[in-house]
């Protein structure tokens, strides 16, 4: 292969420098192997994988922690991004770029003044019963309301509140968490955030304070579990059949 001739000026002489083919390619950065095995389990995968899942798929001792910040790095600037939604990785369109994909995509229904409430109150005081639900707003909730929230995957029944009448609880799910963009519920803003949104005027009453929010999927002590009979309103999954 020809050598290319390359002018580089130093003071006022100009000198020619010929660079062979083999000079002029660099070599590859040595990349560790688990950063492509973690690359092919992650775009393989139906779904999002936890650092679990990942762990015992990868060679012994590997440090998985360490392995996907640098992976997250090397994404961090393309048109792919890695991201952890509700503690598990996953691949998606970085959010600059969303756009490219807005002619694709189905152009969701806005959700009622109601419903993006109910569903505020539901994400930060969860579990919470209708009835609580109500107490909170100061008016009343159509059942409509919790339905089109459970419609779109970002609300669920929990259980049944050990009290009279044993009303359902509610709570959100891990499609709320991947649709919000947040890693873990905790991650919603608390008062000093939403202040600073606007969305406060500064007159709030004394003592007001916005409740840490918790999803742990564990039934509370004032909290049992569906029954069958929630079977008729879709609520609880149908038992497996007996053998």
């Amino acid at each position: 292969m020809m050598g290319m001739a390359k002018p580089h000026i130093i003071g006022e002489e100009l000198v020619e420098e010929v660079i062979t083919g083999e000079e002029h390619d660099a070599a590859p950065a040595e990349r560790p192997e688990e950063l492509r095995l973690l690359e092919a389990l992650l775009f393989a995968a139906g779904e999002p994988l936890d650092d679990k899942t990942l762990r015992s798929r990868m060679p012994e001792g590997v440090d998985i922690a360490s392995a996907m910040r640098r992976l997250q790095a090397e994404y961090a600037p393309r048109g792919v991004n890695l991201v952890r939604i509700a503690g598990k990785w996953m691949f998606r369109t970085a959010n600059d770029l969303a756009w490219l994909l807005a002619r694709d995509s189905v152009e969701p229904k806005k959700l009622s003044r109601a419903a993006n409430e109910t569903l505020a109150i539901i994400a930060y005081h969860q579990p919470v019963t209708r009835a609580e639900i109500e107490d909170i707003r100061g008016v009343t909730v159509s059942k409509g309301t919790i339905d089109v929230l459970m419609e779109t995957g970002w609300v669920r029944p929990r259980g049944r509140r050990k009290a009279p009448g044993r009303p359902l609880t509610f709570g959100t799910t891990e499609t709320f968490l991947s649709h919000f963009g947040l890693e873990a519920i905790g991650d919603l803003p608390g008062l000093d955030e939403l202040k600073g949104t606007g969305l406060f005027d500064g007159r709030l009453p004394a003592g007001f304070s916005v409740p840490l929010p918790s999803d742990d999927a564990a039934l509370r002590e004032d909290e049992d579990p569906l029954e069958p009979g929630d079977l008729d309103l879709g609520l609880a999954p149908r038992p497996a059949p007996e053998e």
